[in-house]
């Protein structure tokens, strides 16, 4: 076999290790689906009238690079313009410049920078919250409820100050609070790799 000849081969040998080893890495992370149809992302804001509702389009991702659950990320990204809350002014209000611009401003972001255990069942995930074009740190709390090996519900909230992000306009007739707090309720199935290690 000639130089060039072996030099091919090599190249194969190496190709097809590097190929081994980053498919074991990826067998060694655990892999989850969240399942929207069985989750929700809701919102509230204390209101002379009732101001809660949810957003109808979403998606949520949660990945690990180990089992460790340190290395988790957990991705959130909502399309503004599905709020509803029952009532189209409401829903046209804040799809408004005054709040959530949808025009300029289309998606809503929630980017986690790590997962740490607080107790046997709670979490909480500190990241970044984008909303309306700002971006600051927010965390969420979660509470991780099992129904099965590799199987259950994470629900928790995110409580924010909607003024931090600009929006410090009223709606008409309706005195509405500053905080806002964000219901997360998410289904997610393990459907490979190994299970994520966690405290008891």
């Amino acid at each position: 076999m000639n130089w060039m000849g072996k030099a091919t081969l090599v190249a194969l040998s190496l190709a097809t290790l590097g190929l081994a080893a980053s498919t074991t890495r990826a067998q060694d992370a655990p892999v989850f689906v969240i399942t929207p149809e069985e989750s929700s992302i809701k919102f509230y804001v204390k209101a002379s009238v009732a101001l809660e509702g949810n957003f109808d389009k979403w998606n949520a991702t949660l990945k690990f690079t180990s089992p460790e659950l340190s290395t988790g990320v957990l991705d959130v990204e909502i399309q503004a313009d599905s709020v509803n809350t029952g009532s189209g002014m409401k829903d046209g209000k804040l799809k408004s410049k005054d709040f959530f611009d949808v025009k300029h401003d289309p998606t809503i972001k929630f980017v986690s920078t790590k997962i740490v255990q607080t107790g046997p069942e709670t979490f909480d995930i500190p990241g970044t919250f984008t909303i309306r074009g700002v971006s600051k740190p927010e965390t969420l709390t979660l509470t991780l409820h099992r129904e099965g090996t590799g199987e259950g519900e994470v629900k928790g909230t995110m409580a924010f100050d909607r003024k931090d992000y600009g929006m410090n306009s009223g709606i008409p007739f309706i005195k509405i609070a500053d905080r806002v707090e964000v219901d997360v309720a998410l289904k997610a199935k393990r459907v490979s790799g190994p299970p994520v290690k966690l405290q008891q």
